[in-house]
């Protein structure tokens, strides 16, 4: 499985096994990659906290990959993890960004990003999520 975790400070590629060609290309265009790094922005300039958000597969146990995801960033992060072909999403929090963003908060920004996900907009759901997210915490 391969994957990419995408944030304001640029992207970075994580390879976990096997690849296809449309995998190394990625799943986003490069005009969706603009959306998502202007939101990924104006949310960490926001909050003063590092959102990052990795899209691929995620093997089982989803949340304990996701987690293990996250030891790659730091306690005020945020990672939103999407596996779109297995319908998964997790948002996990720091130390330091878990301060700011209750359960309610993160299970609310959840709620809407499933329902564009369900819509096909993958890049609106999770910039919504971003925003979300991003209100919920509030400035620094």
């Amino acid at each position: 499985m391969s994957g990419e975790i995408v944030s304001a400070g640029g992207r970075q590629e994580l390879q976990e096994g096997p690849q296809g060609n449309a995998a190394a290309r990625g799943p986003f265009t490069a005009r969706q990659l603009s959306r998502l790094d202007e939101a990924l922005t104006l949310s960490s300039r926001e909050t003063g906290l590092m959102f990052s958000v990795y899209v691929g597969g995620l093997q089982p146990p989803a949340r304990a990959h996701a987690e293990a995801l996250f030891e790659r960033l730091d306690e005020r992060s945020v990672l939103l993890a999407v596996s779109p072909g297995q319908r998964l999403l997790h948002i996990v929090t720091g130390p330091e960004s878990v301060k700011r963003l209750p359960n309610r908060a993160c299970a609310l920004a959840a709620l809407a990003m499933r329902a564009s996900f369900a819509n096909g907009d993958l890049v609106g759901g999770i910039v919504t999520g971003l925003r979300m997210l991003s209100d919920a915490a509030g400035n620094r």
